[in-house]
């Protein structure tokens, strides 16, 4: 039995609201990028307004599965890879609030950081859509999210790295240590695409 035999009628609901979910993320992702650009104050109210929009979304996805006996995947799949998904939002939602509250600027490191981050968001969106049709090719998709992974991890290393290469002295310091912090947020998003990917992974294997 394959995933669009599980699927029927009324438990399409899990899916969608997948789906809608990881469209929130990848909606987030894209006004994050905008603010690395602009750091216009718009994009950064629109980031926190699509996290709280992704956590209703995850409410709603925690109360179908208490009122719901039979759902189509593992309850504890639906679970984690909605956790998942909406803990991306929630390390976007950070970059923006620590950005300004210390007063960061973006640049060239965020701004790559960034990138890899929406791609990986396009990638887990593209998963979800294709995870019941066409579940081999969300697989796919889950593995590009995992890889993109290692190019964020890869950035960020780099990135702290030279934050403390060189002659120091305490302003540099200080300033060293506030984009750190906003460097290990965008890190620990990516970490997130790893966990979601690997539920769907499961997932696909489970059915095929």
């Amino acid at each position: 039995m394959g995933l669009k035999d599980l699927f029927k009628s009324r438990d399409d609901v899990f899916l969608q609201l997948l789906i809608d979910q990881s469209a929130k993320t990848l909606e987030a992702m894209e006004e994050l990028q905008r603010f690395m650009e602009t750091s216009s104050k718009e994009s950064a109210r629109r980031v926190k307004q699509i996290e709280k929009e992704g956590d209703e979304l995850r409410r709603i996805i925690n109360h179908e599965l208490n009122r719901t006996f039979i759902t189509p995947m593992d309850p504890e799949d639906i679970y984690s890879l909605s956790r998942s998904i909406d803990e991306i939002v929630d390390y976007a939602d950070s970059t923006v609030d620590e950005m300004e509250l210390l007063n960061i600027k973006p640049n060239d490191y965020l701004k790559q950081m960034v990138s890899l981050v929406l791609e990986g968001a396009q990638e887990i969106h593209l998963a979800m859509v294709r995870l019941k049709d066409h579940p081999g090719v969300a697989g796919e998709h889950a593995s590009r999210a995992r890889s993109l992974e290692n190019r964020v991890e890869k950035i960020y290393r780099y990135a702290v790295a030279q934050l403390f290469a060189g002659p120091q002295d305490i302003q540099h310091v200080v300033d060293a240590l506030k984009y750190r912090e906003v460097y290990r947020h965008l890190s620990n998003a990516a970490d997130r695409y790893v966990e979601a990917a690997d539920v769907v992974g499961h997932i696909v294997v489970k059915v095929t």
